[in-house]
This record gives C-alpha cells, sequence and structure tokens, in this order.
C-alpha cells in the first residue's frame, strides 16, 4: 500500500496546516521567489526534505530522507485537513519574517485553489440542475404546443406533415434538433393567429413586430410574457441605482414594439410610471439608407429634445432605459447645458443594443456616468431579455449575456452546422429557442454571433459574448438606434 506523506507546516504553535505532497497545487509566484531564494534548490524547482525543515516542515512519515526532493513548485499543496488529521509535534524553531511570508502566501494560494475547487463543483450541481429543469420545461411546451386540445394551428399542422411524432418523440432538450432549423419567413405576413394556442384563443392578444431592418418585419403574439419576462428581470437590478417607486424614462423605440409596453410594465411592477419619448427607428432607417443624415441628426436632436424635456419637468425620474447611441446623444446634450445624466437626477440605466460593446461601455464609465449605475442587456421580441454578468474594468469591461433560461435558451453555434455548439471561445451564430406556453420557436438563427461563454454561478448555464451582426448580414442590415 503506497504510504500517504504529510508534512506538518506551523507557523505557530496554535496554527497547524496540513500539506499532502502528492497532490498537485501552484503556489503563487511570490511565494516560490521567497523560497528559492533563501535556499537554493540543488535542481531547478526541487527542494529537499532537510531544505523544507528550514522552513518549519516536519515530517509525519518516517519514509523520508534528508535527501528526498520534492518540486518546489507545485509540489506543496494545502490539503483539508479533516478526515486527515494527524498529531504531529509542531516546529519548536521560532519563524523568521521571511519564511513567515512564505507560508502566508502559501497558505493563501492553496486556500484560494480550495475555494476554486469547492465553486467549480457547486458550479456544476447547480448547472446539471438548470439543465434537467430545462429537459422539463421542454418537454412539457412540447406537449402544450402539439396537442390537439391546447396547441396552436401552425404547429398542429406542421406536426402533421413530419416523420416524427413530437408528442412522443420529443423527451428532452436535446431533442429539438429533430426540427428542422426554424424559418424566417415563418413569422412574416398573417394570419397572425395562426401562433395563438387553442387554450388562449379567448384571451386578449398582443402583437409585436420587430424592428423592420431586415426588410418585411417579424412578428409575434403575446399575452403575459412581456410581464413575465420583465418581472424576472426587476429581480436582478439592485435597488440601490433602481429605487423601488422611482418612475422611469423609457428612451427608446415606440410603436408595435414589445420594449416599449415592458419598460412600461417595469416601471409599474416596480411602483413608479414610465415616461416614454416617440422614436421611429423604421424612419431612422429610411433616412441612412437614403444618405440624408442631415435629417437623420436633426431627427436624433428631436427625441433627445422630448427626453430632457421629460427629464427637466420635474417628474422626479431616477431610472432609464436607453440604447448606446441614444444615451450618449443625450450625455452631450446636457452637457451642452451644463447638465450631465446624474445632475438630471438618473441613478440607474438599462440599456442593450449590439452597439454595446467593451470599448464604449469603458468611454462611457469614464467619460460621462459619473458613477451611475448601468447594466447591459440583450434582447429581441422572440426571446425577452437576457441579464450580462457584473461588467468591471478588472475583465476589460468584457460583456457576457445569460438567456433567460429555462423560457428561452441562446446558442453559439457552428456556422456551417447549427446543431453542433461551437467551443468555448470560439466564434458561432447564435441560434435561439423560445419555449413558453404562448410562443415556441425551436432553434431560431439570429442575425447576430459572438463567443460562446462558460456557465455563471448566477446563471449556470451557456452564454455569449462580443455580439455583433452576423458577418454574412452584417452589410445587408442597416442599425438605426439600436
Amino acid at each position: 500500500m503506497k504510504e500517504r506523506r504529510y508534512y506538518n507546516v506551523a507557523r505557530s504553535e496554535k496554527q497547524r496546516i496540513f500539506v499532502k505532497t502528492s497532490k498537485v497545487v501552484q503556489i503563487s509566484k511570490r511565494a516560490r521567489h521567497v523560497l528559492t531564494d533563501r535556499y537554493s534548490p540543488p535542481s531547478a524547482g526541487q527542494l529537499t526534505v532537510q531544505q523544507l525543515k528550514l522552513w518549519g516542515c516536519r515530517p509525519a512519515s518516517p519514509g523520508f530522507g534528508p535527501a528526498t526532493t520534492v518540486p518546489a513548485a507545485t509540489a506543496l499543496a494545502l490539503f483539508d485537513c479533516l478526515g486527515h488529521q494527524r498529531i504531529v509535534p509542531p516546529c519548536p524553531a521560532p519563524l523568521d519574517h521571511a519564511r513567515n511570508r512564505f507560508l502566508l502566501e502559501l497558505s493563501m494560494s492553496v486556500t484560494e485553489s480550495a475555494k476554486s475547487s469547492t465553486a467549480s463543483a457547486s458550479l456544476a450541481a447547480a448547472a446539471k440542475t438548470a439543465r434537467d429543469k430545462l429537459d422539463a420545461h421542454t418537454y412539457e411546451i412540447v406537449q402544450w404546443h402539439f396537442h390537439p386540445s391546447t396547441g396552436c394551428p401552425f404547429w398542429l399542422e406542421y406536426a402533421g406533415k413530419q416523420k416524427f411524432d413530437p408528442l412522443k418523440e420529443i423527451k428532452n432538450y436535446d431533442d429539438l434538433h429533430k426540427f428542422e432549423p426554424f424559418q424566417d419567413e415563418w413569422l412574416r405576413g398573417g394570419p397572425v393567429r395562426r401562433w395563438v394556442p387553442k387554450a388562449y384563443a379567448d384571451r386578449p392578444i398582443y402583437v409585436f413586430e420587430t424592428g423592420g431592418t431586415t426588410g418585411v418585419p417579424k412578428s409575434r403574439i403575446a399575452i403575459d410574457d412581456f410581464r413575465t419576462d420583465y418581472e424576472l428581470f426587476s429581480h436582478t437590478l439592485p435597488d440601490e441605482y433602481f429605487p423601488k417607486g422611482a418612475n422611469w424614462l423609457m428612451l427608446g423605440p415606440s410603436g408595435p414594439r414589445r420594449l416599449r409596453l415592458a419598460v412600461e410594465h417595469l416601471a409599474q411592477y416596480r411602483g413608479g410610471i414610465s415616461f416614454c419619448i416617440d422614436l421611429d427607428p423604421r424612419w431612422v432607417i429610411k433616412l441612412i439608407k437614403k444618405g440624408w443624415m442631415e435629417h437623420l441628426e436633426a431627427y436624433k436632436e428631436h427625441c433627445i429634445d422630448q427626453a430632457i424635456t421629460i427629464l427637466g419637468a420635474g417628474h422626479d425620474i431616477r431610472c432609464m432605459f436607453t440604447t448606446p447611441k441614444l444615451l450618449e446623444a443625450l450625455a452631450v446634450a446636457l452637457e451642452k447645458r451644463g447638465s450631465s445624466i446624474r445632475k438630471a437626477g438618473i441613478t440607474g440605466i438599462f440599456s442593450g443594443g449590439t452597439e454595446f460593446t467593451p470599448q464604449w461601455t469603458r468611454f462611457a464609465t469614464e467619460e460621462f456616468l459619473e458613477g451611475v449605475y448601468m447594466t447591459p442587456t440583450y434582447g429581441n421580441t422572440l426571446m425577452g431579455l437576457a441579464c450580462s454578468k457584473p461588467v468591471t474594468a478588472a475583465d476589460n469591461y468584457k460583456i457576457t449575456y445569460y438567456a433567460p433560461q429555462p423560457r428561452a435558451v441562446a446558442e453559439v453555434v457552428d456556422f456551417t452546422d447549427s446543431n453542433r455548439v461551437v467551443e468555448y471561445g470560439q466564434t458561432g451564430r447564435v441560434k435561439l429557442t423560445t419555449l413558453t406556453k404562448e410562443f415556441f420557436v425551436p432553434g431560431f438563427l439570429e442575425r447576430d454571433e459572438g463567443e460562446r461563454e462558460a456557465p455563471y454561478e448566477k446563471y449556470p448555464w451557456d452564454g455569449i459574448s462580443g455580439v455583433r451582426p452576423f458577418h454574412e448580414l452584417a452589410e445587408a442590415t442597416t442599425v438605426g438606434v439600436y
């Protein structure tokens, strides 16, 4: 039986840290520097037991001789002594400053490693739970949309033309690959009631349209989805910056769009009132396509003037939705008037759009936000709202979004094979799946691309960063206020 080898590293008689030499953990560079400078190892990266003794490391097994070597850079590893406690006399020699510093940094290094290991295990468990929930939710939604008593006419007709029975063969999320890719054209034109589930036939129906940046706008029906999505989003907002009861400014598109009603409901859900400007993004797109830049600038000023009028009317507005382009234009206009976003009373902003890049986020943070809290979001009429991991300077203002699973799933897939998810860090096209009782969309290829990101403790499923227009469609896509 292979003998276990332990060292007792004592910083004082009251504190013992156990070391298991067989486990590999990287210690801090500074700790290695202190160690190798003071007691030059006989060979690069090696320490003898005798040298370890000089650092207060006492062998807990007679199997080591003075010349036994231990890798300095990776073999010193603190290990959880629970279940492995041994009573070993502490080192009687006093610890000098250099050795004490080494032991402290070694302790900190491996403590962080232990925390990381525990966090990884916790994240893995959370990811499995989330996946199980997604599988169960997928099964429930497919049963709903394809059952003759509850399903919508479109999917019931679709099922009759397929070689498989969704009610019997779709058991989990991966089984959705049996569907062909969702066609963009299916959402263009009517009759729109073909998307209304039979179970909701007597409910009041909303119709929301996309921005129309790529031709005839796509339409989707809605009843309560937009309320549910933004109520869930509300719980992610810090009350310190988005106070309950505060009023909101909706500085974004009006018209037949989900966003306007959604922000209004968000304000009401949090106890406030939403004030909206009038903005037609389709007119903006026409101005851009015609090259009427002077008219475009005038229209932008018209929208910003509306916002400034509302902010200065004494409505006590503290929170705001807007897009990066409009936020920057507002900041410039306020500065010309001797004011700023903060001075106007705004404390919290949630924003979104493909213009939301790390570079722009840093610019906004450093140049005109003045401590105003801003959270990026990624959303559209089909998906709802994907929240972001906290954006920090330490992470180079990287923006990573996580879809609202299990109600919607965003995957980053291979450009040529939409059923193959790319590796973490690799680039691919965004594939969206919507899974609510109101609306079912499996595998819709969005007009965006980005990089696949690993799960996060708050959102234990895949995310996406670097969102930008899909390169094959970028030239044909006109980006206006978004």
